[in-house]
């Protein structure tokens, strides 16, 4: 299977061609990364569907996707990729364990998503997460997440809202 046509020859994707391409990725490394080349492809359309494809192979083995994660982090400073890029490529990192040297870099993308009213929903939602689970590491950040949680919470969407719900809940037990 070319995974690059496989997945730009429906006009319309849907998750069962999603996950078959996802499952033939994770099937060896060389076909892992042909999804991943197709993931940072300049090509608009198939960035966009390989995003998703890769949200579920790397769900489905996580083991592979840990030598592209500094790959996945450098995605979020980019303004001309798609948004399906930066929601699966936070959805990833909210899933997996973040290498320490990349700690920085996510925390401040994900503030950065949170504080920005023209991130989608979904981005911020996984963003939440992740600042969650980076605080088990670097809790002088709760207070600041705490913070922008409470500053946001009555002008953001009921994605936002549900998981910040269950962060503070959680930030407050703490």
């Amino acid at each position: 299977m070319n995974i690059a046509e496989r997945l730009l020859e429906d006009k319309v994707y849907s998750k069962a061609g999603i996950l078959a391409v996802a499952k033939y990725a994770c099937t060896s490394a060389e076909r892992f990364e042909a999804l991943m080349q197709c993931f940072l492809s300049g090509d608009y359309r198939l960035a966009q569907r390989a995003a998703w494809c890769l949200s579920w192979a790397a769900k489905m083995k996580r083991g592979m996707i840990v030598p592209h994660v500094p790959t996945l982090v450098a995605q979020l400073e980019r303004k001309d990729v798609h948004f399906a890029v930066l929601r699966n490529s936070m959805r990833i990192l909210e899933m997996i364990n973040i290498p320490e040297a990349l700690h920085g870099d996510v925390m401040n993308a994900c503030f950065g998503f949170i504080e920005d009213y023209e991130t989608p929903a979904a981005i911020k939602a996984f963003s939440l997460t992740t600042l969650f689970n980076l605080a088990k590491y670097y809790p002088e950040i709760k207070p600041e997440l705490k913070l922008l949680i409470e500053d946001r919470f009555d002008n953001e969407s009921a994605a936002f809202k549900s998981r910040a719900k269950k962060i503070l809940q959680a930030l407050n037990q703490a």
